[in-house]
């Protein structure tokens, strides 16, 4: 089964100004839609991220596909190594850790893999989770993702979730969402404030939601010696403590003087450095993202690994739509090393999405894995054309929160650690 033709199409979508230790998100996020179509007439959907320099890759890579065979997935990684070129590195979006050569061509090619596994699922009449193995779950649970936000984007009317500037609105955000989603535990994105003050809205989502167990990422915001101490000081509250300092050795310093285990996606985002912060003992859990970790078949792979040497895993979101949101649900619910929820933006995006509604839904916190074939979700063009044109028309190439935020706090720094 031949690849015949390529669609790639930047899309654009509102976006709530959600503060973390890079700034502020803007009003628009950006995303990229992949449509591999075969000679066969089946046609499988991919989703990334929507920056300028990336999609420019994508393109590049989408032409030198035609006429691949969809089950070459060897062939088709070959030819996006071929597109990317061997001198670029710098390949970076958001707060998703460092920039390699390898994790560069993971990432342009993970869209692609995904429309191919969804068209070999079309044909087999199997969704994708059987050909990752088979479902070990029926539903993949995903966590309550609480950010510190304005109530509304500068110059414009409030949003409808409102302000969560301190931990009684932070602990008003967490009941909005678990009310509404069912979620069964919680998030909070951190590396805003000084970290005392993030201690006491962590105590305070405790103390409001006892049963539900917490997470805490600041974005490697904190030197090792605040690390230690946040840590220490919430003995028994977190989970797990989310890429508190910046780099393997840092996290490696701080690791075994704090109660709970380290997680990342900051400073274990490629294959290479997996040695180095398994030898130094650097993280306890790993935030799989098959964005950049290369797909979902590649993604597999590394959860085996991570089993291997103990370490557990959960999984990585960043601003997505339904597309991604399908991808991570059948990959989590074929493999069984996902043993903590997972993260996802969706609720965020307060229905705006490209894929047609039905598909996708939550459930007591839970995605139940669609059953369809392949991906089991179909796009919406309507909507792919309205997103296309805010695109065309919003303005915004390449995601910025440090810029968007120093536009409004001239004197805002992200430089790591901050505090």
């Amino acid at each position: 089964m031949l690849i015949r033709d390529v669609h790639v199409t930047p899309v654009a979508f509102r976006d709530p100004p959600l503060l973390n230790a890079a700034g502020v998100h803007e009003p628009w996020a950006l995303r990229t839609i992949v449509e591999v179509v075969t000679d066969e007439g089946l046609t499988g959907l991919g989703e990334t991220y929507g920056d300028l320099d990336h999609l420019g890759k994508v393109r590049d890579a989408a032409r030198s596909l035609i006429g691949l065979d969809v089950y070459h997935h060897n062939a088709i990684y070959a030819a996006v190594i071929a597109s990317v070129g061997a001198d670029v590195v710098v390949d970076r979006h958001g707060l998703t850790g460092a920039a390699t050569h390898e994790k560069t061509v993971d990432r342009v090619f993970s869209p692609f893999e995904v429309a191919c596994l969804d068209i070999k699922g079309k044909a087999a009449g199997r969704p994708v989770v059987d050909l990752l193995g088979g479902k070990v779950r029926d539903a993949v649970p995903y966590s309550a993702y609480l950010f510190y936000k304005w109530a509304g984007h500068p110059g414009e009317p409030e949003d409808s979730f409102g302000a969560a500037l301190d931990p009684a609105g932070l602990v008003e955000q967490a009941r909005m969402f678990i009310g509404k989603y069912g979620f069964r535990s919680i998030k909070l994105k951190g590396g805003v404030y000084p970290p005392v003050e993030e201690i006491e809205a962590i105590l305070a989502l405790r103390e409001a939601f006892p049963e539900h167990p917490l997470r805490l990422d600041p974005n490697a915001a904190w030197s090792v010696d605040t690390s230690i101490e946040v840590g220490r000081a919430l003995d028994g509250v977190l989970e797990y403590l989310e890429d508190p300092a910046p780099g393997i050795e840092n996290m490696a310093s701080v690791a075994p003087l704090v109660p709970m285990p380290l997680a990342t996606n900051m400073c274990v985002v490629t294959p290479e450095h997996l040695p180095t912060a398994i030898q130094q003992g650097a993280i306890g859990v790993l935030l799989l993202d098959h964005h950049y970790w290369g797909g979902l078949l590649k993604s597999s792979h590394i959860a085996t690994l991570c089993s291997t040497f103990g370490i557990e895993l959960s999984m990585h979101s960043n601003s997505h739509l339904g597309i991604s949101l399908a991808a991570m649900t059948h990959l989590a619910a074929a493999t069984p090393a996902i043993t903590h929820d997972c993260d996802t933006h969706t609720p965020w995006q307060d229905g705006q999405d490209v894929v047609a509604p039905g598909a996708l839904r939550f459930v007591d916190g839970a995605v139940p894995v669609p059953d369809g074939p392949g991906l089991g979700v179909e796009l919406d063009r309507d909507a792919l054309a309205v997103m296309n044109e805010q695109y065309e028309k919003c303005g915004v190439r390449s995601r910025d929160d440090t810029t968007y935020m120093q536009s409004f706090d001239p004197s805002f720094s992200a430089r790591r650690p901050r505090w």
